[in-house]
């Protein structure tokens, strides 16, 4: 077995060691319906990394996109999806999507899933940001992701065989010999830490990430505080191939309160009828878009930067004060608690907001089964790149591009590793005692996220870029050659990993498309019309076409 670096010194032999068909790395919606889907061939293993609800699926607040209303058409999803994705969005990743969409939305309702509906109880549709049509479905108005958590863990619990794992952190991919496959590697699990039980391997014959985004990369997110890259940096680690890092949506309405979280203020809000103006009242986003505030979220993100830069202003403002008297507080139950904490009232406040970020639309690179460059390891959700999003992500795509995404990720993993090896073999990493000096990690994450908002946020530019991939050179210099002992220390590390390799494909793309926007190549260019794949190793990413995206009348 050939020695390589993992982030901590160890001979696997002399773990603890557990065995299973399937591992999946996440307890988000798409690591769990990977799960359900595994365990119809195997023995699963589930790692989450903290209790479901500090996941990001269980802050989802907005609801799944379907096309299941009579007067709509996976055709019309498609096109909305491509129209969002700027000219990037792999057309078969796609269409997958939007045909299996309603059937995954049927599933969960056979599976107990609880869903708002109308008086004569059809389910009641939403709308969001670059939708044409009212199709997101959702629950308790602004609690979606905490009940499809909840209906998705009652179906696991039910499974005697799979187990879950929680406040489990996946420190690195165990990866050994390949067979002349996709990959000069095949992965064979993972090292984990439990905070009662310490570190452990688990050998699997095929791994799957589901590990979420990167969102706390930034100083302003969305995100909760598991965001931090993890799965692509393992899949780095390992000698995967990652693509389109460039592309971080950030969402245009968080709660903009000094000293408290950046709360999201759910799109849905403005499917409503919420309205966006500036500190003088005006609705800045009426003629910038003919969608006005239900643009595709890149388009009102910038549209709020540029009005905050023209006004001097810290932040816009959303304004529901024509709603019909009680119909925020019913519609948005959660928001309207959370709001009254800060003493406002939608009903007669206008609510601060500003941009955050909020979603990773690049990652780990896989085919339509969420195959990776990698034999044995897949991957789904967040976490992964498979050319569905594009270059900005639609509005309610998320949670169902889990659902869909994660079932295949399940299927493929457990049927084509099964005949595969499993079990305890020796692996040597060949970690050294540092002997450079040290920086203090509070700090190193600090100025990481302020240097990643400033200048990797919504707008760029090629100096700055350029500025911070030196500052990448120096914290990394100091901190990944480091060994830590518990997950703060491995986290900073992989925010080091991944946030230099979004910064290195942000400085690459001299254009602007979709959530990448570049102050000094302001205009999409046709020589950008691919994507970039990155692989260990390389100095310059391999590019690859986009999928022909066939639009039927």
């Amino acid at each position: 077995m050939v020695g390589r670096r993992y982030l901590i010194p160890f001979r696997t032999l002399l773990l603890p060691h557990v065995i299973t068909d399937t591992l999946v790395i996440g307890g988000g919606v798409a690591g769990y319906r990977a799960a359900i889907e595994a365990a119809v061939h195997g023995d699963v293993i589930v790692l989450a990394k903290e209790s479901p609800e500090l996941s990001s699926t269980g802050w989802a607040q907005g609801g799944i996109a379907a096309a299941i209303a009579s007067d709509d058409t996976p055709e019309e999803h498609f096109r909305d999806t491509l129209d969002a994705g700027a000219g990037l969005c792999d057309g078969p990743a796609v269409r997958i999507l939007v045909e299996e969409g309603p059937r995954r939305i049927d599933e969960l309702i056979e599976w107990g899933m609880r869903l708002d509906r109308d008086e004569d109880g059809t389910l009641s549709l939403g709308r969001e940001g670059g939708h044409h049509r009212n199709r997101i479905v959702h629950t308790d108005g602004d609690a979606t992701g905490l009940e499809l958590s909840r209906c998705l863990r009652s179906v696991i619990d039910r499974r005697e065989n799979i187990r879950v794992f929680e406040r489990c952190f996946a420190i690195d991919l165990l990866s050994g010999d390949g067979d002349g496959g996709r990959s000069d590697h095949r992965v064979l699990g993972a090292i984990t830490w439990h905070p009662r039980y310490g570190l452990q391997a688990i050998w699997a014959k095929a791994t799957i990430l589901a590990c979420g985004g990167a969102g706390q990369l930034y100083r302003e997110t969305s995100n909760p505080k598991v965001s931090t890259g993890d799965g692509a940096a393992m899949a780095w680690r390992a000698g995967a191939v990652l693509g389109d890092l460039e592309f971080i949506q950030f969402h245009p309405t968080t709660l903009y309160v000094a000293g408290a979280a950046r709360a999201l203020i759910s799109e849905a809000v403005r499917g409503e009828g919420a309205h966006l103006v500036d500190r003088d009242g005006v609705r800045f986003m009426v003629g910038e878009h003919p969608m006005g505030e239900l643009a595709p979220r890149d388009v009102v993100s910038r549209g709020i930067v540029d009005r905050l830069a023209r006004t001097r202003s810290a932040h816009v403002l959303l304004d529901c004060r024509h709603f019909p008297r009680g119909r925020f507080a019913a519609r948005f139950p959660g928001l309207a608690a959370m709001l009254a904490r800060f003493e406002l009232d939608p009903e007669r406040d206008l609510i601060p907001v500003h941009p955050a970020a909020h979603y990773t639309i690049g990652g780990v690179w896989t085919d339509l089964e969420c195959r990776t460059s990698l034999v044995g390891l897949y991957a789904c959700g967040e976490t992964a790149c498979s050319g569905l999003h594009g270059a900005n992500r639609l509005a309610s795509n998320s949670l169902l591009e889990g659902l869909v995404y994660g079932r295949r990720a399940g299927a493929a993993a457990a049927t084509e590793m099964a005949g595969a090896a499993t079990g305890p073999t020796q692996v040597i990493s060949d970690v050294r005692l540092s002997e450079l000096g040290e920086l203090d990690l509070a700090d190193v994450r600090s100025s990481l996220r302020s240097a990643m908002w400033r200048n990797v946020g919504i707008e760029r530019q090629g100096a700055k870029l350029a500025d911070v991939l030196d500052m990448f050179e120096f914290w990394g210099r100091y901190t990944l050659d480091k060994i830590f002992d518990d997950p703060a220390g491995w986290e900073t590390q992989n925010m080091l990993v991944v946030g230099s390799l979004i910064t290195r494909a942000a400085a690459w793309r001299r254009e602007s498309r979709g959530t990448h926007f570049r102050t000094e190549h302001s205009e999409e260019s046709d020589a950008f019309r691919v994507r970039a794949l990155w692989t260990p190793g390389a100095e310059e990413p391999r590019l690859h076409p986009v999928e022909a995206a066939e639009v039927t009348a």
